[in-house]
């Protein structure tokens, strides 16, 4: 493989490290720009991915061989280095060699011999035995940490979400489901496109979705011009959920509260359309409400708003159906956003819950008597999903349902929905 291709993987590392940037935006921009062929692109997304998801079985690895504080750029090579040597099939002397070369480009000819060194030493076991020898004696949660590279508090917060369904003794098979990269998911959105007329295979569980089996679905005709769009089955079922609860006498104003970046929206729209439903889709970020207009392009009756949902100016019970998408820490995508396990903290956890709690508390103000409400997080964890929903909806709101599915037993992103009704 070219060193082209490395150089990506180390770039995206780097802007991940540095500036927060979001892989699935940032590596199919660094791949156009270097004109990578598809033998090299595929490379360079599989390093790039896989490096970072086992970013802290790697960094364990690291510090076992290494133990004093090493430089951000000269630790990203290592990462890559390790990953190539543990998980890929790169030769030993390829994947050090081109490592050594690597790090002398991005950083300089000093820490080479140390990268080297380090290395060959990565390369004397294979991954099993690595993990094996650093995991002994540790604690429970602290040994899964390293063996499937999630971080400790993110390892007792999904614990803590599968006991919530008595399901605690699966946390393995979700860990292990996080680290695997899933499967492209199309929505043919009601009315605009069909299911039969997109490539790939049908889905288990929605039934406007089809699994693709590879290409890039821009080159689609029905996404490009928006009639369908890439999203995750689960999310599909989001949407489903709050259409499929009855409401008598079935009055036709409903609200998006947190619509961007609009994917859950259309097949809002859509299926309000299908029902002589009006949609009013509000998102707070005057960037992300410009990617709900674009998402939804294709539909005639919906309304883009911009305000912060916890203060719009709608007046209250003036909606029959509302979806809150509330913003979380979205530690049920973690196969799909690898860098987001590393990114977020039990801070942000603690930040967000209050939003959360304003958000459900609002739609519940708007929302007119017997009318419905869906609050779905992208998390199970019990903090944003189930204590937000006892906190906020006791004494005003029933709970009809809750829904959950899982990447480990649904091959979906962890996503979770309680369907509300108002007192």
């Amino acid at each position: 493989m070219s060193d082209l291709a490395r150089g990506v993987a180390f770039n995206v590392l780097a802007a991940v490290r540095d500036d927060d940037a979001y892989v699935n935006l940032l590596l199919p921009r660094l791949l156009s720009d270097e004109n990578l062929d598809s033998r090299d692109a595929a490379f360079a997304t599989e390093l790039t991915h896989g490096t970072i998801r086992w970013q802290g079985t790697y960094d364990a690895i690291i510090d076992h061989l290494a133990p004093r504080q090493l430089d951000p750029p000269v630790r990203d090579v290592l990462r890559l280095g390790a990953h190539q040597l543990l998980a890929m099939r790169v030769p030993d002397h390829a994947a050090v060699s081109t490592s050594v070369a690597l790090v002398r480009r991005v950083v300089g000819h000093k820490p080479a011999g140390f990268v080297n060194a380090i290395l060959r030493r990565v390369a004397e076991r294979d991954l099993d035995a690595w993990i094996e020898l650093l995991t002994q004696g540790l604690a429970t949660d602290e040994a899964l940490a390293v063996r499937y590279s999630h971080p400790v508090w993110v390892v007792r917060e999904l614990r803590r979400a599968l006991l919530a369904v008595d399901a605690s003794h699966e946390i393995e098979e979700l860990l292990a489901a996080d680290n695997v990269a899933p499967k492209v998911t199309l929505v043919a959105r009601p009315r605009l496109a069909t299911v039969a007329e997109l490539p790939g295979t049908p889905g288990l569980l929605s039934p406007w979705a089809v699994v693709l089996d590879g290409g890039d679905p821009g080159q689609i005709a029905a996404v490009r011009e928006g009639r369908a769009a890439v999203q995750d089955e689960g999310s599909q079922l989001v949407a489903k959920a709050l259409v499929d609860l009855p409401l008598e006498p079935p009055r036709t104003r409903w609200l998006d509260l947190c619509a961007g970046p609009g994917g859950k929206a259309a097949l809002l729209g859509a299926l309000a359309a299908e029902r002589g439903a009006h949609l009013v889709a509000n998102e707070v970020q005057p960037h992300r409400a410009e990617l709900v207009r674009q998402s939804l392009r294709a539909l005639p009756d919906v309304e883009v708003t911009c305000h912060d949902g916890r203060e719009g100016p709608w007046e209250a019970g003036s909606f029959d159906r509302i979806l809150i998408d509330a913003p979380c820490t979205g530690l049920g995508a973690l196969r799909r956003r690898p860098e987001a396990r590393w990114r977020r903290t039990p801070e942000d956890l603690q930040a967000l819950v209050p939003l959360q709690q304003a958000l459900l508390r609002r739609g519940i103000e708007l929302l007119r008597q017997g009318g419905v409400i869906a609050y779905a997080t992208c998390s199970p964890s019990p903090s944003e999903t189930l204590d937000v929903i006892e906190t906020v909806g006791r004494g005003v709101a029933v709970l009809e349902r809750v829904d959950r599915w899982w990447p480990h037993r649904d091959g979906t992103d962890a996503m979770f929905v309680a369907l509300l009704r108002k007192r």
